[in-house]
This record gives C-alpha cells, structure tokens and sequence, in this order.
C-alpha cells in the first residue's frame, strides 16, 4: 500500500476541511448552514508545458486553503484518510481570512 502521493502534470491533492458540526457551547449546527466546500492543498504537480515547450506552473501551492467545486476530482484513500485530486483549473480560488 502506498504511504505517499505526488501528483503528476497539473494535479493538485487536496484534504477537503469539514465544517464542525456543533459549536463551542455544544449547538448543533445544520448542514446546510456552513456549507463551503474547501480544503487544504498537500501537494501540486509539476505543472505544464504548451504547444511551444513553455512550462505553466500550477496557480496554487502546498498549505494554500482553496475553494472547490461542489462536483469533480477523484477521490483517493491512503490509509484511513480520504484525499481528492484536482486538476489546476477546477480549483476555484484561494481562501484568505
């Protein structure tokens, strides 16, 4: 069983973050009321390279919080986790606080 993954071309591993389902005080939340799909980037590929030989670099980075589509990536299971892999242009764009 494989212990590492490293994505290839312009992939991008992704372990989605799941909103808590309670707060501090113990109320639970509904699931409906933080739904915001998105993760935490773990690894990127290498990236592209164009008709021309160009490199094109993927748009994100390891540690990048990004937002995701609600449908898409491949799902992947290392383990007990679950990962999803992404191509560079189905991330949506990067969260910032």
């Amino acid at each position: 069983m494989a212990k590492r993954l490293m994505p290839l071309l312009n992939r991008v591993l992704v372990e989605k973050i799941v909103p808590p389902a309670k707060t501090h005080a113990g109320i639970l939340l509904p699931e409906t009321s933080n739904k915001l799909d998105s993760g935490k980037v773990l690894a990127v590929g290498p990236g592209l390279r164009d008709k021309t030989g160009n490199h094109i670099p993927v748009a994100v980075k390891e540690g990048d919080t990004v937002l995701l589509p609600e449908y898409g990536g491949t799902t992947v299971k290392l383990g007990e986790k679950e990962y999803h892999l992404y191509r560079d242009e189905d991330i949506m764009g990067t969260l910032h606080d």
